[in-house]
């Protein structure tokens, strides 16, 4: 075989031999809490079936300050290289360890000179009777700690959905329905829209609430958008997508008593303005728009999508933008279904009432409560051209 070919042939065998992965490390880290928790947990208790307590041994990574973390790595580490007493497997868990991100703990010399005992101690391999499970919620990826974990480890990582981004309403659905699928429950299109609505980024709720559907429903597996309202507790999430929704189908009464829920509950009057009744006015007046302009509107959002992205890219310049520079149709596209419920002059007026509503909530000392509601009230009101 020529040099070269040989020279390659090296390079593909280390290659493979440094993507191959531990089948005794796993790592679950991420922003959702729940879920991370739930993956993890599930993984302790599969490793270390049939094991008594002295083979499966679990380390509370929650520390206070550095010296804190320190002693918890050197737990983690006597419990990693002390086998059981009568033999066997032995499963280590370094539960919730919140040393490991990008903090002041975590960027300490205490606990970085702490962690590469692990980090030493993983690239050795453990032997094949133990196993090393790690979760966190958050983890620093610029460190040497997380690139040698994944390198040698199973990572699993699982992130709330980010709702200050475009486009996190399907990934949400995503997960609802293929959760539901598990239980056997089947959604319409309109109410899984709902759901995932509703709760928001608390995607931890989401099996608590699909098994209250599941009893409510009995042996019906369709989920309908009335069993969902009846049965769904309410987010702060969603509880402000109510009042779009509540807004949207002029239901005067609903947006009160939510904006009332709200404020009960210690949110701000210009956090409710700004989070939910500008955002929603303002894409009502754009899905009328498109509408009136271009007669862009159908029940089915992938024909909606499909209009949309027909349309000269200076005629949606003006539209909220995803990562990949095309326009967030989805919020536009629940907007277009209750559009015929307003006029664009009344939009447009709403727009400058939401403005004045909000100079008065900052600059005047006026009853926050009371201000909303009279922007509610002349928003709502039909009004004459």
């Amino acid at each position: 075989m020529p040099p070269a070919k040989k020279k390659r042939a090296a390079k593909k065998k280390v290659a493979a031999k440094k993507a191959k992965k531990a089948d005794n490390l796993f790592v679950f880290v991420g922003t959702d809490e729940g879920r991370v928790r739930q993956a993890a947990h599930d993984c302790f208790t599969k490793q270390g079936e049939g094991l008594d307590e002295f083979g499966a041994e679990t380390v509370d990574g929650t520390s206070e300050n550095s010296e804190d973390a320190s002693r918890i790595v050197g737990r983690t580490l006597e419990a990693l290289q002390t086998l059981p007493f009568f033999g066997g497997n032995k499963v280590v868990w370094l539960k919730n360890a919140n040393f490991v991100g990008d903090s002041v703990t975590g960027n300490s010399k205490t606990t970085q000179s702490a962690l590469e005992g692990i980090t030493d101690l993983l690239v050795q391999g453990l032997t094949k009777d133990v196993i090393f499970i790690l979760s966190a919620s958050a983890i620093d990826k610029r460190r040497v700690f997380y690139k040698r974990l994944n390198e040698l480890a199973n990572v699993e990582t699982f992130d709330k959905p980010d709702t200050s981004r475009d486009g996190w309403e399907e990934a949400v659905m995503q997960y609802v329905s293929a959760e539901a699928s598990k239980r056997g429950l089947r959604f319409q299109r309109q109410g899984l829209e709902l759901f995932a609505m509703l709760l928001g980024a608390e995607t931890q709720q989401v099996d608590q609430e699909l098994e209250k559907l599941d009893l409510f429903i009995g042996e019906r597996r369709d989920v309908t958008p009335e069993d969902i309202r009846q049965v769904v507790s309410l987010s702060r999430g969603g509880v402000i997508f109510e009042i779009g929704n509540a807004l949207s189908k002029r239901q005067l009464t609903r947006v009160l008593h939510l904006i009332d829920h709200l404020l009960y509950r210690g949110e701000s009057a210009v956090g409710i303005l700004l989070g939910s009744i500008v955002p929603q006015v303002r894409r009502l007046l754009q899905a009328k728009d498109l509408i009136e302009r271009f007669r862009i509107q159908s029940r089915n959002y992938q024909d909606f999508n499909r209009q949309l992205a027909r349309l000269p890219r200076e005629e949606v310049a003006h539209l909220p933008m995803k990562k990949d520079g095309t326009p967030n149709a989805y919020p536009i596209f629940l907007s277009s279904m209750e559009a015929s419920n307003f006029r664009v002059d009344e939009l447009r007026r709403g727009l400058e009432a939401c403005l004045e509503a909000n100079l008065r909530l900052v600059t005047t000392g006026l009853d926050h409560k009371v201000v909303l509601n009279q922007l509610v009230i002349q928003l709502l009101a039909r009004q004459s051209r």
